[in-house]
């Protein structure tokens, strides 16, 4: 896709980029209190009007309009709150978030800078995906959660990364530059820096008769490396600080916010207060997701035997699902972590449909479930249709993610653009004669 068609699918992710940030800002204003805090009942409104952002809701509690610079000062108490200006995101996020409150003085103004920083890498995901999979780009420009989530919390620039090293490894042939930016990407959100894996084998699978060992090796080197330097000098500067946002993760409980299979499916043992259970998801939950990519690199190894190449794109796509069925928590965004697969990996459009079906149920009807909760309607699966679909929205998820594992991986990982064959390494230049 070139020139006026990929500016065409440019311009509708734009437009939908501005519809997300449109329904986030039904939450602000119209006044605001002495601490910037949207009035009124601001409480109330973020669950039902669907309308609630992480973006928002973290203006207050993490010392962000104090405009605290984040992580040098930082710590994690006793009770697990943050102090200091430490968030729970890694650096790159963490600056993107002191970036979008340097100019405000209340949480819709947070917003608004926010949807600011945030829309130029929805939109260089539609771009490169326009690139990469020409009309199939349109699952991500015109789909329902990137309206719903774009701007929900900090996910479009690890996204981006991720993109755009899928698009520098496989249509532009540089393996290296796609491992530097799978490792800006985890200091964006964690989860990009699993690619580093396939991406690794891809080059060491260089060929059917040649492995490339040290082409490997400086993948993981160098996504290492990239890691490395944009998190050391918060480590340096603030020890404590940056340790904290990933404490706080680790610390997280499985709880009625997690949305994952391992709160509705062990109910009612899965209470915060059941410390048993809870470690033992702690422990068992990383060992499945960790396990779940070894069996995805471990087909893609299989497969790279007999057909020749190994399918980057597939395992990338099933490790993922691996990872958000088996993960201790599933936040609504994390949806937009996978739309770039369907597009990019061709299976059928029915899997898409289904996920967005299941998607939409849970994304409207866990708010809708938490505002019934707050205000004291009857909120059991009996009589309340917003938990029903929350219900329905999880085991379907599950149901989906559990079957895409393998729907993927088995994809010949194809697309509609005809793309060069990677370049691991510059040509030899074969002597030229003088006349």
């Amino acid at each position: 896709m070139r020139g006026a068609a990929l500016a065409l699918l440019v311009l509708l992710c734009g437009a939908a980029l501005v519809v997300g940030y449109g329904n986030k800002e039904r939450c602000t204003g119209p006044r605001f209190d002495a601490q910037g805090r949207s009035e009124p009942n601001y409480e109330v409104r973020r669950y039902r009007d669907v309308c609630y952002s992480d973006i928002q809701q973290l203006w207050l509690g993490r010392e962000i309009d104090k405009h605290v610079f984040p992580y040098v000062s930082g710590s994690l108490d006793a009770e697990g709150h943050l102090l200091g200006g430490s968030v729970e995101y890694p650096v790159l996020t963490g600056m993107l978030i002191w970036a979008g409150a340097y100019f405000a003085s209340t949480d819709g103004q947070f917003l608004f800078w926010s949807a600011l920083l945030l829309a130029p890498f929805g939109l260089a995901v539609g771009w490169l995906l326009g690139r990469m999979a020409r009309w199939r780009a349109l699952m991500w420009a015109l789909s329902p959660p990137l309206v719903l989530y774009a701007f929900h919390n900090w996910d479009l620039p690890a996204v981006a990364c991720t993109v755009a090293a899928l698009y520098f490894a496989l249509w532009r042939g540089r393996p290296l530059v796609a491992a530097a930016l799978l490792g800006f990407g985890f200091a964006f959100k964690i989860y990009p820096i699993i690619f580093v894996a396939p991406l690794a084998l891809y080059v060491l699978a260089a060929s059917p008769s040649r492995r490339d060992l040290l082409g490997a090796v400086r993948v993981v080197l160098t996504a290492g490396l990239s890691a490395v330097l944009v998190n050391l000098p918060f480590v340096l500067a603030g020890p404590e600080g940056w340790a904290a946002s990933f404490q706080f993760q680790q610390q997280r409980p499985v709880d009625i916010t997690a949305n994952s299979l391992w709160f509705w499916g062990f109910r009612p043992y899965s209470d915060p207060s059941s410390h048993g259970f809870q470690a033992a998801v702690n422990a068992w939950s990383p060992l499945l997701v960790v396990l779940s990519f070894a069996v995805a690199l471990a087909v893609g190894w299989w497969r790279y035997r007999r057909e020749g190449v190994y399918p980057l794109l597939p395992v990338c796509a099933s490790m993922l699902c691996g990872f958000l069925l088996l993960y201790r928590v599933f936040s609504p965004q994390y949806t937009l972590w996978l739309l770039p697969f369907f597009a990019l990996v061709p299976v059928r459009w029915g899997w898409f449909v289904g996920f967005l079906v299941t998607d939409l149920a849970m994304g409207i009807g866990i708010f809708r479930w938490y505002y019934s909760i707050q205000v004291g309607l009857p909120n059991d699966a009996y009589t309340n249709l917003a938990e029903q679909a929350v219900v329905a929205g999880v085991w379907g998820r599950v149901a989906l993610l559990t079957a895409l594992f393998g729907v993927f991986l088995k994809s010949k990982g194809k697309t509609p653009v005809e793309k060069p064959e990677p370049v691991l390494r510059e040509p030899e230049l074969e002597p030229v004669g003088v006349a």
